[in-house]
């Protein structure tokens, strides 16, 4: 048996009472490691809280290798632990399939996500998000400018954007560098930049921080530690204002 656990948003706390007995009860823990993390805990807290070794995993043994997943699977109980919900935003259907095609059995055990709290947080209607993008580090001689074009679209569509900014080791985009990097974005394709922004930064934590406002003031913000994610509004309903102004500043 193969059962995604979903550990939620922030720390040791966000798991749901089956995951944890899933986990305690688990002959082998698998943690991934590389598209989300909890910001509130570490492995080794982890591995007291949980009283299991915790085999941490890297992209390639997850989409390239999974052989030592599947076999522990194959043989016990396996658990894969993600930050977040398995099958939202941290989306490991490809491994699934894979443990179905082996004819290993699979569960899924779900948790709060990002993609949820962001509305929750900002009062931003879950139900007018378009398409979500990924803001990456530029790197030298590669400067995508996808995610500024999903904005666009969104906007001319009226619709808000959910952009995941990018984790790297212990490399972490913040909302001020995001912004930076769409502005530029904007203005390599000849787009005019959002006027408005939703910062959020430590969702889950007792002391999460939202800010709206124009990317200058954002920019100008300090969100503190990571993780951040931002938002990009369409036109706001009354009730979304009302709300970006009770609790998000603007």
């Amino acid at each position: 048996m193969l059962t995604f656990v979903g550990l939620g948003l922030y720390d040791l706390g966000d798991i749901s009472v089956k995951g944890l007995e899933c986990v305690r009860n688990a002959d082998t823990v698998f943690l991934e490691a590389y598209t989300s993390r909890l910001m509130g805990t570490d492995v080794a807290a982890m591995e007291a809280f949980f009283g299991k070794e915790i085999r941490v995993l890297g992209r390639e043994d997850v989409e390239q290798n999974p052989r030592e997943i599947l076999d522990c699977a194959a043989a016990g109980r396996a658990a894969f632990l993600t930050g977040g919900d398995p099958m939202v935003s941290t989306t490991h259907a490809d491994l699934r399939m894979r443990a179905a095609a082996a004819g290993v059995e699979t569960s899924i055990i779900h948790a709060s996500s990002i993609s949820s709290a962001v509305s929750g947080l900002s009062g931003l209607q879950n139900y007018r998000f378009g398409k979500s993008c990924s803001v990456p580090f530029p790197a030298k001689g590669w400067f995508p400018t996808a995610p500024i074009e999903t904005v666009a679209a969104n906007l001319a569509q009226n619709l808000h954007t959910l952009v995941y900014l990018d984790i790297q080791n212990d490399r972490y985009m913040s909302v001020p560098e995001a912004i930076a990097v769409l502005e530029e974005m904007a203005q390599k394709r000849g787009i005019e930049p959002p006027a408005l922004y939703v910062g959020i930064a430590r969702a889950g934590s007792e002391h999460p921080v939202v800010a709206a406002g124009t990317g200058a003031k954002l920019k100008e913000t300090d969100f503190g530690p990571p993780l951040h994610i931002l938002a990009v509004p369409a036109d706001l309903h009354p009730m979304e204002r009302e709300y970006l102004e009770t609790f998000a500043g603007l």
